[in-house]
């Protein structure tokens, strides 16, 4: 493979730029894929297909632009106010409940031309043709290289790798949302920001943070924290930087398991020596020093502290049992910090990015404020409320929205 080729993809996949400093580096690649040694099979590649809804794209019928967003909003919501008030055995979850995850898995595996990094992860599946399995897990992490080069060897398209990462995080988002109290409501707040944003954009992200979070519901049971690390491996072979979360999960274990503190550090420290060490100097010189900033990073860290500040002024009436309540204690601390961190750090990107491990902690907070209410119907309405909120500024005046807009399905049929 030539030079320039490894170069480059290796920036665009470590790198931390702007979407539209993503979009330069794939057209430079471009012009070398389309370079004699690489023309045949230049499949999707082409110039017609790049920047956000190219040349190309306008092919395919444009559609009603946030339909789907908003059906999804409102599957959820009208199943958040028809189970208020009632008490829920948690092994006997509404059908109807499962249907909608099924629809959001769709919705986000099947998705064409959505999100910020899409032209990013077309490219680097395009890659995937010429290289050899060896050469993509060059690039980290081996899950998402593996399941690039594993679609590709097998004739299908991307779609089919949106799919996998997108069940990876239905699963973990259903299991999270099923330990709380109302799991409609839990996954409501999710859909504004976690579903649309950051699992229609960030495909490896959302795979690990899919993981993480059916992790977290095991913690939030009582599991171990031996346990919860089988998780985060796994997590890590979608996106290294989930190893961050393993302190807050450690800490919130039982004080007197002074073994299982020693093993959580130990399989912690073989975790970063697998996954994290040889990436370090490169995460801080791309993330760190070239000081990226992400527009609306601090809007979106406020989000994870108002439930943090909401657990600390409300814990008891929460109700959180032991394992929950230490567990989310963590979190919002650790959405504090990040707070700091964002008027400390040089680099907002950086804070922006560890900020996307907190938001389970929305998903497991909000929904319990309806606790505060006699009738919980109003605390339900104001939740609905605060998520319809979120979901329309971000449609509408969100900067990077444009990329998200139209919603199209993926032309596999």
């Amino acid at each position: 493979m030539p030079q320039l080729v490894h170069r480059r993809v290796a920036s665009l996949w470590f790198g931390a730029g702007s979407s539209e400093g993503n979009v330069s580096i794939v057209r430079e690649l471009a012009r070398e894929m389309r370079k004699p040694k690489y023309q045949p099979n230049a499949g999707r590649c082409s110039s017609q297909h790049l920047g956000p809804h190219g040349a190309g794209s306008g092919t395919l019928p444009r559609g009603s632009v946030l339909v789907v967003y908003w059906l999804l909003f409102a599957y959820f919501a009208l199943g958040a106010v028809l189970t208020t008030n009632r008490e829920r055995d948690q092994d006997q979850t509404p059908l109807f409940f499962f249907f909608g995850m099924l629809l959001i898995l769709l919705a986000i595996g099947l998705r064409y031309e959505v999100g910020a990094d899409w032209q990013t992860y077309e490219f680097l599946f395009s890659f995937a043709r010429y290289a050899s399995l060896g050469e993509m897990m060059e690039f980290g992490d081996p899950g998402y290289q593996f399941v690039n080069w594993l679609v590709r060897q097998i004739g299908l398209e991307v779609w089919l790798v949106n799919l996998i990462c997108a069940g990876f995080f239905t699963w973990g988002l259903t299991r999270l949302a099923r330990a709380q109290a109302n799991p409609w409501l839990a996954v409501l707040v999710a859909i504004p920001y976690l579903v649309v944003v950051v699992a229609m954009g960030y495909s490896r992200q959302a795979a690990a943070i899919g993981v993480l979070m059916a992790g977290l519901a095991a913690v939030q049971q009582g599991a171990s924290t031996l346990r919860f690390l089988a998780y985060v491996a796994v997590a890590t072979l979608f996106h290294r930087t989930a190893l961050v979360t393993i302190p807050l999960v450690i800490f919130a274990g039982n004080r007197t398991g002074f073994l299982n503190l020693v093993a959580g550090v130990a399989g912690s420290f073989v975790l970063y020596d697998l996954f994290l060490s040889d990436s370090v100097d490169v995460y801080v010189r791309n993330y760190v020093e070239a000081e990226y900033t992400s527009q609306g990073a601090a809007v979106r860290v406020a989000m994870s502290v108002i439930p943090a500040f909401l657990f600390f002024t409300l814990r008891r009436a929460f109700d959180f049992n032991l394992h929950a309540d230490r567990l989310w204690r963590n979190f919002s601390l650790a959405a504090f910090g990040i707070l700091i961190l964002l008027f400390t750090l040089a680099s907002s990107t950086a804070v922006d990015r560890l900020a996307l491990y907190l938001i389970p902690l929305q998903v497991a907070v909000l929904p319990r404020t309806v606790r505060l209410f006699r009738g919980q119907e109003i605390g339900t309405f104001l939740v609905l409320a605060y998520s319809f909120a979120v979901l329309f500024v971000w449609l509408n005046f969100a900067d990077h929205s444009k990329y998200w807009l139209p919603y199209r399905i993926y032309p596999i049929f």
